[in-house]
């Protein structure tokens, strides 16, 4: 294996070679030639042993080849872990982005809803306060039209009193002239009497209207006493003075108590809330109005419902055509079922009945329809079992390794087949596993920059 000689404080060293160690090595003294022998010897130097430092400079170039693999797959690792922290950071980002986008979006929602929700609420409010307004202008209204009416009535009453007096004063003059007499001269207070008993009288039937009493026997005991006043001045009057003046007295003594009647009978309409002559025919019109629209509603329901039953037993009749049609035997197995169950057409009931004892099944289900469906059934099973999308493959152990090898034949031991041992397959070359996880890290690195 050939590595890059390692870096020290920035420069590269230069590894010394097994086969340039005689370099190293210093040269051996040569003994020098004397004239003489000496009587006493040098010590002699300690002979090299080669081979250790052949040894030691082998440990030395591995140390070496070492540690720059180690600095070089550090570097790998440095680099790996910068792309997956830049990876990391730019998932980071994509994702902070995507977050804020987010948070932007749901908050221009939370604003949008928050505006519909205020003019929603100013819409309520300015529809409540037209309301408020449209109220208060119509109780206002309500009251000037009650005051209207008051006022009114008031002034009504005001002056059918007052043309009662009047009628009073000009049909007296000829009804006391009537009962006048010297020789009895209280018989003048007859006709007083009389238009005081129809003012009494008058009087007791406002109270009864009023009350909520009965008021009609008062309004015809008031009238009689009329009718008796003009009587009495129509006769006197034509004895004692001209037509005119009988008439003239005559009409006096009705009017005051029929403009007074009149002023009673609007108050007993009123309170009771008759309607008027005009309301009435409204109403009477309204109701021939609904009675017509409600007449033409049900003409139109029950021309759609005979439409309806014409197109449901038509729609029954072609698909009782059609049974016949494509179930002859069954189709005249329902019959004979409708004829004995007392049907005068086969009904849904006597159909699925009838599909029931044939054929053992719902309505359109037969042995051959379930017979073609199962063999459709197995032949896309064996489709899908070619197919090699539907089909798993089927990989190697994950037990076995390239050192490991197959066997040739299955195992005698059917019962109970050898068991594995430890250490009964030789172990991976260092440099094998250092290859191995070097792969599987960048296999890693990978499929961290694909995510």
């Amino acid at each position: 294996m050939t590595t890059s000689p390692p870096q020290v404080n920035g420069h590269r060293s230069r590894i010394p070679v097994i086969t340039d160690w005689q370099t190293l090595l210093a040269p051996a003294e040569e003994p020098a030639v004397t004239t003489a022998p000496e009587i006493a010897t040098e010590p002699t130097l300690p002979a090299v042993d080669l081979v250790a430092q052949a040894k030691a400079d082998a440990i030395r170039t591995k140390a070496y080849a070492d540690a720059e693999e180690q600095r070089i797959r550090a570097e790998a690792e440095a680099k790996a872990a910068e792309i997956k922290a830049a990876e990391e950071a730019r998932k980071l980002k994509l994702a902070n982005d995507r977050a804020e986008a987010r948070s932007i979006e749901e908050q221009a929602a939370r604003d949008a809803r928050i505006a519909e929700s205020e003019r929603k609420r100013a819409e309520a409010e300015r529809g409540q306060q037209e309301d408020e307004r449209a109220h208060q202008e119509q109780q206002q209204t309500a009251a000037a039209t009650e005051a209207d009416v008051a006022k009114a009535a008031k002034t009504w009453r005001r002056y059918a009193i007052a043309f009662y007096a009047v009628c009073a004063v000009v049909a007296l003059p000829v009804q006391i002239a009537a009962f006048w007499d010297r020789d009895a001269p209280w018989l003048v207070i007859a006709p007083l009497m009389l238009e005081g008993a129809a003012l009494v009288v008058t009087k007791g039937a406002a109270a009864a209207v009023a009350a909520g009493r009965p008021h009609w026997h008062y309004r015809a005991v008031a009238w009689v006493f009329a009718f008796i006043a003009a009587g009495i001045n129509l006769k006197h009057g034509l004895d004692a003075f001209d037509p005119a003046t009988a008439i003239g007295t005559a009409f006096a003594s009705l009017a005051g108590p029929g403009v007074w009647d009149l002023h009673e009978h609007g108050r007993i309409r009123r309170r009771d809330g008759a309607p008027t002559r005009r309301e009435r025919r409204a109403a009477r019109k309204a109701e021939k109005d609904l009675a017509a629209a409600k007449a033409a509603q049900e003409a139109r329901e029950e021309a759609r419902e005979q439409a309806r039953q014409e197109a449901i037993e038509a729609i029954e009749e072609r698909l009782a055509e059609q049974r016949a049609q494509e179930f002859p035997n069954e189709w005249k197995y329902a019959l004979k079922l409708a004829i004995a169950k007392g049907e005068t057409t086969v009904t849904e009931p006597i159909w699925e009945q009838t599909w029931a004892d044939l054929h053992a099944a719902k309505p359109g289900v037969t042995a051959n329809i379930v017979s073609a469906r199962n063999a459709a059934a197995k032949q896309m099973q064996r489709v899908l079992e070619r197919d090699p999308a539907h089909t798993p493959s089927k990989g190697a152990s994950s037990q076995r390794v390239i050192q490991v090898k197959a066997p040739a034949r299955r195992s005698s031991y059917r019962p109970t087949p050898p068991r594995r041992k430890p250490n009964d397959t030789p172990k991976f070359h260092p440099v094998a596993r250092a290859l191995a996880a070097d792969a599987k890290r960048q296999s890693n690195a990978a499929t961290e920059e694909q995510k």
